[in-house]
């Protein structure tokens, strides 16, 4: 069973502004797949391989056919206790920010409104060259009408690419200024499934208690973070947040 904090709740209950920060580790008990499973075709590359402008660029027809794979991979799994807590906790906090390094669109299947992702999102794609953001399944209905040419963007008519950040590139700068913002101004501040050790994600736990949030981690494993939280839980997510939106909800009023 999990219990709380007497600090912890008490900051609950009078604070509006929440930041959520995420990692694999929430999508864990989904059975969200890695890059690759044990068997297959795919073994034989490496992510870095494939995971880069360079390697697209070089051979746009192989790195789609990786991507199409694995987003079918994605939609065979379904979020979680851990990501339907976020949602309820969501409703509760006038000031209330997801940030997560996941691109398994997870969160947005389960409800979260108000998301930032720092390494994009699978789901989507977008042109190399002007930024022309189009989602996958209509891509895809596209690609397969065409006998699987590569798309190309109705803007410019540069390739288009899946919307991530990969290998060798940096985060968009929006996403990562909007997190910073968000993470100063926290008042209390979740780490979740996360290993803390990816830049400039990496920072934000530190940043938010530098500004006096009460600093929260969720993690099975220890992290560097660990020795610097006010509370932590060495437990899984879908453990650990269903338990946490149960005492927000008998403390406080939802936000429609």
């Amino acid at each position: 069973m999990v219990s709380f904090s007497e600090r912890l709740l008490d900051r609950l209950r009078h604070t509006e502004s929440v930041v959520a920060l995420t990692g694999a580790g929430i999508s864990a008990s989904s059975g969200v797949p890695t890059f690759r499973g044990k068997d297959g075709l795919w073994n034989k590359f490496r992510p870095e391989e494939l995971a880069n402008l360079h390697a697209f660029l070089k051979n746009p027809e192989l790195v789609w056919e990786w991507y199409s794979w694995r987003r079918e991979l994605i939609r065979n799994v379904k979020p979680n206790l851990g990501h339907y807590a976020l949602v309820d906790i969501e409703s509760y906090f006038s000031e209330f920010t997801l940030v997560t390094q996941n691109v398994d669109n997870l969160h947005q299947v389960a409800g979260n409104k108000r998301i930032i992702e720092l390494h994009g999102n699978i789901m989507r794609n977008k042109c190399v060259d002007c930024n022309y953001q189009v989602a996958s399944q209509e891509l895809e209905a596209g690609i397969v009408a065409e006998e699987k040419k590569i798309p190309t963007c109705p803007q410019c008519g540069s390739l288009i690419r899946p919307d991530v950040v990969w290998f060798g590139e940096m985060l968009p700068e929006e996403a990562i200024t909007r997190a910073q913002e968000a993470a100063s101004a926290a008042e209390v501040f979740f780490s979740i499934g996360t290993s803390s050790t990816v830049e400039p994600a990496a920072s934000l736990p530190y940043l938010a208690k530098g500004n006096g949030a009460y600093l929260v981690e969720i993690n099975p494993d220890e992290t560097p973070l660990s020795s610097v939280t006010n509370e932590r839980f060495a437990a899984g997510a879908d453990e650990v947040l269903p338990a946490l939106a149960i005492e927000i909800e008998k403390m406080r009023s939802r936000y429609r």
